[in-house]
C-alpha cells in the first residue's frame, strides 16, 4: 500500500475528531452571527444608534447603561 493510501482524508480525520469530542461528553454547535466587518451591519448600527440617541429617553438609557456597566469609574 502507498503513504497516500495510508493517509487519511480530510473528511476522516474531521469524522474521528468528533468522535473524540463527543467521547469527552462535548456536542458540536454550529451557530450563524452577524458580519459585523460588513457594510451592511455597520449601516444598520450606525441607523440604530441614531435613533436612540435621538430618542427622548436617550439621556435615561445611557444613565442606565452607565449605572450597569463594569468600566463606570464612578
Amino acid at each position: 500500500m502507498s503513504s497516500a493510501a495510508k493517509q487519511k482524508s480530510s473528511t476522516s480525520k474531521v469524522q474521528a475528531h468528533r468522535q473524540r469530542q463527543r467521547a469527552k461528553g462535548m456536542r458540536l454547535l454550529q451557530i450563524w452571527v452577524p458580519d459585523v466587518r460588513s457594510a451592511a451591519f455597520r449601516k444598520e448600527a450606525h441607523r440604530q444608534s441614531a435613533l436612540v440617541a435621538a430618542s427622548p429617553q436617550a439621556k435615561d438609557d445611557q444613565d442606565f447603561i452607565d449605572a450597569i456597566s463594569w468600566w463606570n469609574n464612578e
